[in-house]
């Protein structure tokens, strides 16, 4: 593969001064979902993180499986959930999606 100097100085006129300019539209992709993907799940990972960090005994929560709950005991990384009365499982703190929001009863 032996390339005159004729042909290396076409191929650097060819290619020019736009070298940095190919790679722009890559890095305006990539700014994109930085920005529309990974900087919201970041953000929602941390407030999770915050919420379990904070839970106590007496908060009513939810866990991923849908099960409506108090928080009646704590373990390390195992709560006890009061269901119904008479009736308490234990759950992982990481199984908790979110606290019950609180509920307005109508007389």
């Amino acid at each position: 593969m032996m390339f005159s100097i004729k042909t290396l100085s076409l191929m650097a006129q060819a290619t020019g001064p736009g070298g940095i300019m190919a790679f722009a539209p890559l890095l305006i992709i990539m700014v994109i979902f930085y920005v529309l993907l990974i900087l919201p799940a970041q953000r929602r990972s941390k407030k999770t993180q915050e919420m379990l960090g904070a839970l106590k005994n007496g908060d009513k929560v939810i866990t991923n499986g849908g099960v409506f709950g108090t928080i009646v005991g704590m373990e390390g990384d195992a709560l006890q959930l009061r269901i119904a009365d008479q009736v308490k499982v234990k759950v992982l703190r990481s199984a908790v999606a979110s606290l019950q929001p609180e509920s307005k009863e109508e007389s």
